[in-house]
């Protein structure tokens, strides 16, 4: 037997009562989707991941002009946006990471290169050679464009040092040493100015290539980066 003081179903009407507040709900409630998708977007871009596109040739030939990356945000801790405050420390940036960072000398832009000193590591370069602790580095990824060596009292570029990393600082290079700008030109990379770890490449496109059909690389979508 039904119960007669039972209510309804929330979502029926009373009898012979128009349904006017209705559409204004429904408005409402996407009004307030969007708002909430909004913010998990912004969530998602300031802590989590975010995507960065490569237009410059300092990176060859690990990254080159046209890659779009995703960033890891999260890896190395969550930092208050601006502030830059560590709320969560998770870890550290290592040698051989590709890392984006606020450039030091105009803070509106982002740079990203390798890591190849962290806190404590004593770096020089010797005619292009890299030594860390006075030992040769390992240099797997890097490309030399130029069979010129210039002495350090000309520019640093391939005679640099020795100096050692100071405490929450990276010493940072291009893989196309000989084609970038970084540690050797403008000194070391703050821990609070790292934006995050480089994860993988999600799309590539050459713009000088002529042929519509060549301009995606498709062999380097969804390319990890080491």
């Amino acid at each position: 037997m039904k119960d007669k003081n039972r209510p309804e179903a929330l979502t029926k009407e009373k009898a012979g009562q128009k349904p006017a507040e209705e559409p204004k709900a429904k408005v409402q409630e996407f009004i307030e989707a969007i708002i909430i998708a909004i913010l998990i977007a912004v969530v998602i871009r300031a802590l989590v991941v975010q995507a960065y596109k490569i237009p410059s040739r300092s990176m060859v030939p690990t990254l080159l002009i046209g890659d779009h990356l995703l960033v890891n945000k999260f890896i190395y801790g969550i930092k208050i946006p601006v502030i830059r405050t560590t709320l969560v420390s998770v870890s550290n940036p290592e040698r051989g990471d590709i890392i984006v960072f606020i450039y030091p000398n105009d803070r509106s832009k982002d740079y990203i290169k390798r890591v190849i000193g962290v806190a404590g590591d004593k770096i020089e370069i010797r005619n292009k050679k890299i030594f860390i602790n006075d030992k040769p580095y390992k240099d797997d990824f890097s490309i030399y464009s130029d069979s010129i060596v210039y002495p350090a009292m000309v520019q640093p570029r391939d005679n640099f040092g020795p100096v050692v990393v100071p405490k929450n600082c990276l010493f940072v290079m291009g893989d196309n040493r000989d084609e970038s700008a970084d540690s050797r030109f403008w000194g070391f990379v703050n821990l609070q100015d790292v934006e995050g770890k480089a994860l993988l490449i999600y799309w590539s496109w050459n713009s000088e290539e002529d042929n519509l059909l060549k301009k995606v690389r498709w062999e380097r979508i969804g390319s990890l980066l080491k």
